[in-house]
Parts: structure tokens; sequence; C-alpha cells
């Protein structure tokens, strides 16, 4: 943190003169003001604090404070087993369960050297992509009222209600899963499983084109978020950037397609990134597109997954799920796209224990964050609050 000092020197300026006066301008003292927002504040989405030097309605540093959501998520991890982590994983992204649970399974399934069912794959994209839409809607909705506009956040909380009722249908639980396990699933997916989540795309997809007219397209709203916390592509790799915040700027990375796992490189879907037309690449417009148009994606995802879905008579999900697991000495890092980037898990075993040496977690909201004094260098206080929306922290995961 830089020290803070005056702003500006003062000076007097003659600016013109004649017979009668003199006019003269006379710059005023200014100091830097420090202001806390957060970390009480609902625009930070969580306890997050920001700590903001300002030269009058000029942020000229904004330094993020961590922390306070802190849960010991790694070193619990140390002292359970393999299995008994999963409920844990939901309660870093607990707007993205899904997601969390397969980067977590798929990354002990690699230190096990295991072969998943088909149907196990495809039901485990299907829901982690409906989950994927679930906490877009959340980061849209929630970014709306960050601006000033109630009624999209209505919107996308209705439409999320059904993708949710379906969650809770096949799990047992709204936002706290513990559904995805190693080796296989809690339980199968109920007999109108597949009828209903093709209800829901068919219904979801003109819902989406009324949302983008609604909000998207809205002049207050563009304004607000056009040409603001623009992130050049080679500042944002050079962050670690990943998700909808590398590709707002105009990255075209995405682990489903770059290092692909499960079943999708049988899928055929798009990768969105903004093209200059309706917004500055790398700014908090491009970043919330890229999320309004990933939902498309979603379920194109969805609905080729319902049709290559294998029908299995008895079907026992949790036939190759170890009694006890105990993998080879050794580490693996494994890693999936989370609907706010890339989560990875570093897992290191002994070779003895049913429990990890140690597991370290990778959060992009962690990372994404960290370039928030970039982000709002020169900006005004205002700005902030759009800033912070469109990096989708979730609080959470940045903690641990």
């Amino acid at each position: 943190m830089q020290e803070l000092g005056k702003a500006e020197s003062n000076s007097t300026r003659i600016i013109r003169q004649d017979d009668k006066r003199v006019i003269i301008e006379k710059d005023l003292d200014t100091e830097y003001m420090v202001l806390s927002m957060g970390p009480q504040h609902p625009s930070t989405h969580g306890v997050l604090r920001l700590e903001c030097i300002t030269d009058g309605e000029v942020v000229v540093e904004a330094e993020p404070y961590l922390g306070y959501l802190h849960r010991c998520f790694e070193k619990y991890c140390e002292n359970v087993d393999y299995p008994g982590i999963v409920p844990y994983t939901d309660r870093m992204d607990y707007l993205a369960g899904m997601n969390s649970e397969l980067a977590y399974c798929i990354t002990v399934e690699k230190l096990l050297d295991i072969e998943i069912p088909r149907r196990v794959e495809f039901i485990r994209v299907i829901v982690s992509e409906l989950n994927r839409i679930a906490s877009h809607l959340v980061a849209i909705g929630t970014y709306g009222i960050d601006l000033g506009a109630f009624t999209p956040f209505l919107f996308c909380f209705r439409d999320r209600e059904h993708i949710m009722n379906l969650l809770e249908w096949i799990s047992g639980a709204r936002m706290l899963y513990n559904y995805i396990w190693i080796g296989g699933l809690a339980y199968d997916v109920p007999a109108d499983f597949k009828k209903r989540v093709a209800e829901f795309v068919t219904y979801f997809r003109p819902k989406a084109v009324e949302l983008c007219k609604l909000l998207t397209e809205n002049e207050i709203f563009v304004k607000r978020t056009y040409d603001i916390g623009i992130m050049p592509a080679d500042v944002a790799i050079n962050y670690g950037w990943s998700g909808p915040m590398l590709r707002g700027s105009g990255v075209k990375w995405d682990l489903r397609r770059n290092d692909p796992y499960s079943v999708y490189p049988e899928l055929d879907f798009d990768v969105p990134v903004p093209d200059g037309k309706f917004s500055v690449v790398g700014d908090c417009l491009s970043r919330h597109l890229v999320r309004a148009l990933e939902m498309e994606e979603s379920l194109k995802i969805i609905e080729q997954c319902l049709d290559k879905m294998p029908e299995v008579q008895g079907f026992d999900s949790r036939a190759l799920i170890p009694k006890k697991i105990r993998p080879k000495a050794g580490e693996v890092y494994g890693r999936a796209e989370n609907p706010r980037g890339e989560l990875g898990y570093y897992i290191v075993s002994d070779g003895k224990s049913t429990k990890p040496l140690r597991c370290k977690a990778r959060s992009s909201c962690f990372v994404n964050l960290s370039a928030m004094k970039d982000l709002s260098k020169g900006q005004l206080i205002p700005d902030l609050v759009a800033i912070i929306g469109s990096i989708d922290i979730v609080l959470g995961e940045v903690d641990r």
C-alpha cells in the first residue's frame, strides 16, 4: 500500500487579465482518502473487504483483504478419508457444488486409475451443466442488483428454481449435494429424469433470450459496464485467470475443450469469446456476455448427453466405488472447468493411509480476485461495484 500524501500540488495561474479585472485559477490542495468497502457491503458478494485509496472520486488503489470466511478446508482433508471429503467440496463454491465434486472425484480417480461407466459420465456432465446454468443465473441476477436493476434478479431466480428442484429431486439436497462420488454416483437418476431435463431445456431456451433483452441490451446496464475494468489478454494470462474472466479478455481457453475430461470430447459446443462489436474486449460487459452466452452452450451439451446416455437395466451407480480407498503412493493434479474458471486439486498419497497426506485446492475465484489492484486503478468509486460483480467471486472458495 502506497504512503498517503497530497494528490496535487498547490499552484496559482493567471488565466486572463485586462484593465478591469484579473481572473485567477487556483488548484486546491487535495489529499488521498482511505475508504473501507466491506466486509459487510452487500456488493462485495460476501465477506470481502477492499481498502481503497481515493483521490476524490477516483480510485488510486484498491487492496483486497481476505480470510473472513476461512474454514480450513485443506486441513480438514488431511483428517478425513477420501470419500468423506466430497461434502466439504460442496461448501467451497456453494453455488456450483456439482462442479466442485466432479473436479475432486476425477482427481482421485486419476490417482486410483479406474474407469467410470459411460452412463455415470453422462449423468455427471448433465448435472454439472445444470449447475453451471444455475450459477450463471445467480451471477447475472446479482450483477443486475449491484447496478440498480431489480427485475432481472427475480427472473434469474425464478428460472434457477427449476434447476434447484431438479438437482434436489436426484440428490435430496438443494445446494450441498454430495451426489458425485469417487467411482460413481450416490444414486442413479429417477425414471423420468431425461424427460424432465428435456422439458427444462425447452422451457429455458426462450427465457435466456428474454433475459438477454431485459438486461444485456439495457442502455443503463451497458453504460455502467462498457469500457470499465479492462483487462488485456496478456495480463490476464500472467495473472493466471481462467473461465469467463479469461475468455472475456478474448482468450479462447476452456478446459472442456483444451484439456478435455469425462465425455466432453464427444460433445459439440462452442467456447464464446467477445468479438468487440458490443463491448470493449476485456471489460466488465465482455465478462457478462461470456456468462450469458455460455448458458446456451450448456443447453446444447445437456441435449447431446440426453441423446447419448445409455439406458442400462438394473444399473448400480455404486458398483465400482471401492469400499476402502487407499491409493498407491504418489501425487496427482486434476482440474475441471467450473462456472468461475479452473478448479484444481493437488493430492499427495503416502500409499498407506485412507486419508490424503496433502490436499491443496486451486481456486479460480482467488486467482481472479488477485487482479483487483490493476482492474480498479483509475476507476471511479461506483465502478468498483461493477468490477467486483464482473469477477463473480464466491468467498467460500476464495478463503476455503
